[in-house]
């Protein structure tokens, strides 16, 4: 466990710079959520991460929907619910609602109902659905802990990016999830599974310093910053918990919590373990498609993340999994 790190001051110095002081006094709040609330509740904020890069995205694709083109949204539309209608779908710390929105255009769902405390965002992706002109787009501002539905109320549960900012995970997916969906319900897991806290092993921080130094300097450059990125050193706790005190707070144990509450129709592993640290502050470099440098050196660090992961478990899964009543 690491208190506090050489990244947690360069990241502090680049947030200052990028988002001001309000932002970074704010983390100095005695309210946990309004602390969680501030690192989601902005719809303006820019940042460089891997899931920004056009070919990573199609990394993912492959490795879940085994096609490089196809999403795991339409995956999962094709694969297990095509040909059905008046479904029920429940989103928890749904954000933006990209990844709803889209279900939503299909006319399988009479509902998606997407649940968050960023009520900014969630005002965005009701005024994106209304636009679309979808009518079984719903939002809901509320604490998951705080909701109360029906038993068999839903068709699907999603967590995308969500689940591992939720505590107390295993009394969420057994006391909530499971009363929610109906017996044949499906939970979709679009997750980080990886170390609590981003406490990475000092063997995973080393494989991401050497994947690091595949890159060259040129590719090196930070986001709005005329610094360049040559080493990683982790998060510190410190900086965890001012930051946001639910980021990954029980993410190593989701996936023992789904098998022991679920049963699993399909488990896809797509990586994250040295890809998601090694581009972060730098992703925005290799957004060209067209530009051959990035992308060659974009298909080097993929190969060497694909190497690493025959010998340690992947820090991202996507899953879908059936209730079990």
């Amino acid at each position: 466990m690491r208190l506090i790190t050489n990244d947690d001051i360069i990241d502090v110095f680049h947030k200052l710079s990028q988002r001001g002081f309000n932002f970074l006094f704010s983390k100095f709040s005695l309210n946990s959520l309004k602390r969680t609330k501030s690192a989601f509740d902005n719809t303006a904020i820019h940042s460089s991460n891997w899931w920004i890069i056009p070919n990573i995205k199609k990394h993912w694709n492959q490795k879940i929907t085994g096609q490089s083109h196809i999403i795991y949204e339409e995956y999962v539309l094709e694969k297990y619910i095509k040909n059905q209608s008046g479904l029920r779908m429940l989103s928890l710390g749904a954000g933006i609602c990209s990844h709803e929105l889209i279900f939503a255009k299909n006319n399988v769902f009479s509902q998606v109902l997407c649940v968050d405390i960023a009520d900014n965002l969630l005002t965005q992706a009701k005024e994106k659905a209304t636009e679309l002109g979808l009518q079984n787009f719903e939002i809901l501002v509320e604490n998951v802990y705080k909701l109360a539905f029906e038993e068999s109320s839903f068709d699907m549960v999603l967590f995308n990016s969500s689940l591992h900012h939720f505590s107390q995970v295993e009394d969420l997916l057994q006391n909530k999830i499971k009363p929610w969906l109906k017996p044949d319900g499906l939970l979709i897991v679009n997750e980080y599974m990886g170390p609590n806290r981003l406490q990475f092993p000092k063997h995973q921080i080393k494989s991401i310093n050497e994947a690091i130094s595949l890159i060259p300097q040129e590719l090196r450059k930070r986001y709005r910053s005329k610094f360049s990125k040559n080493t990683f050193s982790g998060s510190g706790l410190i900086r965890m918990y001012l930051a946001d005190p639910s980021e990954c707070v029980e993410s190593e144990h989701i996936l023992d919590h789904l098998h022991s509450h679920f049963d699993t129709v399909e488990e896809k592993a797509f990586g994250g373990n040295i890809l998601m640290n090694a581009l972060k502050d730098i992703s925005h470099n290799f957004l060209d498609v067209n530009n051959k440098l990035a992308q060659e050196t974009l298909e080097k660090l993929i190969n060497y993340e694909d190497d690493y992961l025959k010998n340690y478990p992947s820090d991202f899964i996507f899953g879908i999994y059936k209730n079990r009543k």
